[in-house]
């Protein structure tokens, strides 16, 4: 990444950090999603990726360090009140703030008061993420797209267990005769497997027919796929490691690209059959929608 570019996404990223601890310093409620996409001139649509892609982890968990930095900090003098820090730092009571520090630092909130030893370990454990290691260039293609439907099942639950929906659609393909017309699998996700629990976790699993005919049952339908310029990289090894190779496009490859993301769907293209291929070998492309007029 140019030095330059790397500067511009970095005073991003600093801009929201300031922003939530400003408003953890003031007491304020934390601002929502919109304004800390418009802080950072990102898209909301794809805010949440793109900040976990750039700063290793999820927003939520950025919070929460903040949140116990800003403990610490008040923890600082030894006759300071827990439930007064607590209720400071956005937890309901001392009771949270307790259970969150033993998760996060193995100890507890009285513990750490007024003790700089203790306070100045527990902040090197809530570091920000190192930097990964560098990794070989991505081979990144700008692609375009013309539109096209499929036949799409809403299914929440687990990643590893998408094969039912797949399953289902196919079972429906055999019925009405349209196995031979199947001619493309596809994902399209709602939400991070890696940071969303299963039952939250919405994905469209999708085949492709070659024909426009075909009229499938409830709850499956028709979806019509985004159109236009995307970033497309292909995925090589098990599809439940297709989110990391997201964050790599939005890490190393989208700031020194020169394009904008646009407020539309990710979706997949899987080329192989996990029952057939083996993981390692698995390829699918991924489609990262792009703004247009760059």
């Amino acid at each position: 990444m140019k030095n330059s570019t790397r500067t511009t996404y970095a005073a991003r990223i600093d801009a929201v950090l300031s922003r939530l601890q400003a408003a953890l310093a003031q007491g304020e409620p934390l601002p929502g999603l919109e304004e800390l996409a418009a802080v950072a001139h990102f898209s909301p649509f794809h805010f949440h990726r793109v900040w976990r892609a750039l700063t290793g982890e999820p927003l939520g968990r950025t919070i929460a360090r903040l949140r116990l930095q800003r403990a610490l900090q008040l923890l600082e003098p030894a006759a300071s009140v827990v439930s007064d820090v607590a209720l400071a730092c956005g937890f309901d009571s001392s009771q949270s703030l307790a259970r969150a520090v033993r998760a996060e630092l193995d100890t507890t909130p009285g513990e750490l008061r007024g003790d700089a030893g203790r306070i100045a370990a527990a902040r090197r454990r809530l570091a920000p993420p190192s930097p990964s290691e560098a990794e070989p260039p991505l081979q990144v293609e700008i692609v375009s797209l013309e539109p096209f439907e499929v036949i799409a099942l809403r299914r929440r639950g687990a990643f590893e267990d998408l094969d039912a929906g797949f399953g289902a659609l196919f079972g429906w393909a055999a019925e009405a005769g349209l196995v031979d017309a199947i001619c493309g699998l596809y994902g399209v996700p709602y939400g991070d497997h890696r940071e969303t629990a299963p039952a939250d976790f919405e994905f469209d699993c999708a085949i492709a027919l070659a024909t426009a005919d075909a009229a499938p049952p409830h709850p499956m339908h028709r979806l019509a796929l985004p159109a236009g310029a995307h970033a497309r990289l292909r995925h090589v090894g098990p599809y439940e490691g297709i989110e990391d190779a997201v964050d790599r496009l939005l890490r190393d490859w989208l700031p020194q690209s020169g394009h904008a993301l646009r407020d539309a769907p990710i979706h997949y293209a899987f080329l192989d059959d996990p029952e057939v291929v083996p993981a390692s070998l698995l390829r699918a492309d991924i489609h990262v929608p792009l703004a247009p007029g760059n």
